[in-house]
């Protein structure tokens, strides 16, 4: 794998950029592989990259039934963060922060972490015991919060409307969250990846599991049959639908949820802005566009565009927040399919399946684990026993009762 530089910027730019080394190759299927991954968002080639490089097991396949980051990798509003309520949450969301402060250059790929501050809003007393509550736990978790008051809220952000109809009572702030590019995440995973031995396959969709006596031996694609000695799903909005195929339920719903950009406007939001209580949050891109996200839609769907009615209900809360934006247009919206789980906490577990692993349930949490999600998830494939940090999150919980109650921390009501 040639390594991107100023040198290699320079020297590719005497040939008219038409010498650059594909990013990744296009393999057929091998007969069979030690692990298949089936999905190739984030996560899925997270896994695949941690397997190769960490693990040292390079005979890997990604299985993607479209292409690289077209599902909910591409779908979301790139926020970065850690500042969960319970310690479980904590060590999964710090344990991704650490990687995303290094992963530009483990990758040798620019994934654009951008620090910038997340703040959490407070608009009524029960905010302000739930930002308390939740950055006091988060301080014993050795993870950086701060409170604000008003006053500090609005010399951070000077156009905010203080006293509206949502007053702003103070604030949570994260100074390590922020964003990252969510498609060159993929990328870069996908290039790493691929330069350690991993075959990716584009436009293969799982049809089914090869299961023999209780442990899967194989997938089926619509590239015909993949022998596996094991199968890790990372399908995300997918995955009850995948476990279906295996013979078994997970604890799943799936709904839309959406987002929109405005048109580029210069710089006016230099951190990340979050409300749970008005159901809304805004962050600016690199290209000027304003970012906004929003909480899922009300009902079960596999759409990828989301209802109207939550995108009227984001704006007039963004416009009551921001006076400034009321004359901004809309330049795009889009939706993601979510999988969500009772208490807002993600699985990763083994299964009813010898040898087959689930990562899944991120809800509206997913991009910003990435590197976290796939470096356990790949060392508990590799060692057939979930990592310590990823154990927790098993689907055990559900009948246990041992849930780790995220629905707070979580930022929106999904």
């Amino acid at each position: 794998m040639s390594r991107y530089s100023v040198f290699s910027l320079v020297r590719n730019a005497l040939s008219y950029h038409q010498n650059w080394q594909r990013a990744w190759r296009s393999p057929d299927p091998k007969r069979e592989y030690d692990i298949v991954i089936v999905g190739g968002g984030g996560h899925g080639l997270a896994t695949a990259y941690y397997l190769a490089t960490e693990c040292g097991i390079t005979n890997v396949a990604v299985v993607e039934k479209g292409w690289l980051g077209g599902g909910n990798t591409g779908r979301n509003t790139t926020i970065v963060r850690s500042n969960y309520l319970w310690d479980e949450s904590a060590a999964i969301y710090d344990h991704a922060m650490t990687l995303w402060q290094g992963l530009s250059r483990e990758l040798n790929y620019n994934v654009m972490y951008s620090p910038r501050g997340l703040l959490h809003l407070a608009h009524s007393v029960h905010d302000m015991q739930e930002i308390q509550r939740r950055g006091n736990a988060i301080y014993l978790n050795g993870i950086d919060s701060e409170f604000l008051s008003p006053e500090q809220v609005k010399a951070m952000v000077p156009y905010m409307q203080m006293d509206g109809r949502y007053p702003v009572l103070g604030a949570l702030l994260q100074r390590r969250g922020g964003t990252a590019r969510h498609d060159a995440v993929a990328w870069g995973y996908a290039r790493g990846a691929d330069a350690a031995g991993v075959d990716i396959i584009q436009n293969c969709e799982v049809t089914g599991f090869d299961i023999q006596d209780g442990a899967v031996v194989g997938v089926e694609t619509t590239r015909g049959r993949i022998g596996a000695k094991k199968v890790g799903v990372v399908a995300a909005g997918h995955s009850s639908v995948v476990a279906e195929m295996a013979g078994f339920r997970m604890p799943l719903e799936s709904f839309p949820l959406q987002a929109l950009v405005s048109e580029p406007v210069k710089p006016a939001v230099d951190c990340v802005i979050m409300s749970n209580g008005v159901h809304a949050y805004i962050s600016q891109s690199d290209k000027g566009e304003l970012v906004i996200g929003a909480s899922s839609d009300a009902y079960n769907s596999y759409t990828q565009r989301g209802s109207f009615d939550v995108i009227e209900d984001t704006l007039q809360a963004i416009c009551e927040l921001y006076p400034l934006f009321t004359r901004m247009r809309m330049l795009r919206q889009w939706g993601g399919i979510v999988d969500v789980t009772v208490d807002r906490s993600p699985i990763l577990t083994k299964t009813p399946v010898r040898n087959m692993y689930f990562n899944c349930g991120w809800g509206t949490g997913g991009f910003k684990c990435t590197p976290g999600s796939g470096h356990v998830f790949a060392h508990s494939l590799a060692n057939g026993e979930m990592h310590p940090i990823a154990a927790p999150f098993s689907m055990d919980r559900f009948h246990s009762g041992a849930l780790i109650d995220e629905g707070a921390a979580a930022a929106v009501a999904h």
